[in-house]
């Protein structure tokens, strides 16, 4: 059997989570997919799935071989393509990751309009709050939301994002709004700890403008710690106390008055906001498209281009 199609049918399986959906999607038989697999299995003398009358699921050798596989045929299409002087124009799939709220409001908008006008591109998104390897999880493009370490990768700058405090006005009305970073001590807050755990610090400038000093000073009392910021804005629209966010996070909230920037004078310096491949110069037509189209758009979005939501 055709090593490289056992590698196909491999990821097809992965993909649809069974044989019977890889076989359809393949257009070809189940028990064909199911030869496949074995005799993949049987080369590499290894276990890649685990079966079930009910669920089937890759061991922990087969997520980290479908990492492997995912590149090599990437780039094996990648070389036909450039072969056939298809290099200039996007095809194939591409895989962006995003933290989820960045995701769902500027990557998925982005996407649909790149679709659009590029039929052959289809697209994966993996949208979480955790920094992927894009080389171990075969993705094309991330959006880093923070100051980069010195790497490999190609970073493109599109932005910036401000850490802020937001409350709504009917809370501030009760409780008064903090004038300096001590007044945290007399208030209620919405914490966030993505990981669990308690809610970290909030981090402010001791004097306005010295983001170059930092204090955690007295904080708030948080009432609520939630795994998600979107709760706590929910929360903080719904007058339940303070909450911190990135400033994109808030941004609409802020302009139609649902939300109210308080202590901005000592807030930390802002974060930059970057698009990442892997690829460099060689990337192929689909990522250098889409990293065109989503700078040029992240660019010019009031959330990130330094226009104040406060």
């Amino acid at each position: 059997m055709d090593p490289l199609h056992t590698l196909r049918v491999f990821v097809a399986v992965a993909d649809a989570q069974g044989f019977a959906a890889a076989a359809r999607a393949l257009h070809t038989s189940p028990p064909q997919v199911t030869r496949a697999i074995a005799a993949l299995e049987a080369r590499l003398g290894l276990r890649l799935l685990h079966r079930s009358t009910r669920h089937l699921r890759l061991t922990e050798v087969g997520e980290r071989y479908l990492a492997d596989v995912r590149r090599l045929l990437a780039d094996l299409d990648e070389a036909e393509a450039q072969a056939r002087g298809a290099h200039v124009v996007p095809q194939g799939q591409l895989i962006v990751t995003a933290p989820v709220l960045f995701g769902r409001m500027h990557v998925a908008p982005l996407l649909l309009s790149f679709l659009r006008a590029h039929p052959q591109v289809t697209a994966r998104t993996l949208l979480v709050d955790r920094v992927v390897n894009l080389l171990d999880e075969g993705v094309d493009v991330a959006v880093r939301i923070a100051h980069l370490p010195d790497s490999s990768l190609t970073a493109v700058r599109v932005g910036q994002v401000r850490r802020v405090i937001v409350a709504a006005e009917a809370y501030l009305a009760q409780a008064g709004e903090p004038q300096v970073p001590a007044d945290l001590a007399h208030h209620v807050a919405i914490g966030t700890a993505i990981t669990g755990g308690e809610p970290a610090p909030w981090a402010l400038a001791a004097e306005p403008g010295r983001t170059d000093r930092l204090v955690a000073g007295p904080q708030p009392r948080f009432q609520l710690t939630a795994n998600g910021g979107d709760v706590s804005i929910q929360a903080a629209r719904e007058g339940h106390g303070l909450a911190r966010a990135l400033s994109y996070q808030v941004d609409d909230d802020v302009r139609a008055g649902r939300l109210k920037v308080v202590l901005a004078a000592h807030e930390p310096a802002p974060i930059p906001v970057y698009l990442v491949h892997a690829e460099g110069r060689r990337a192929s037509a689909k990522v250098r498209a889409f990293v065109d189209h989503a700078a040029e758009h992240l660019r010019a979005h009031p959330a990130l281009n330094g226009s104040r939501c406060a």
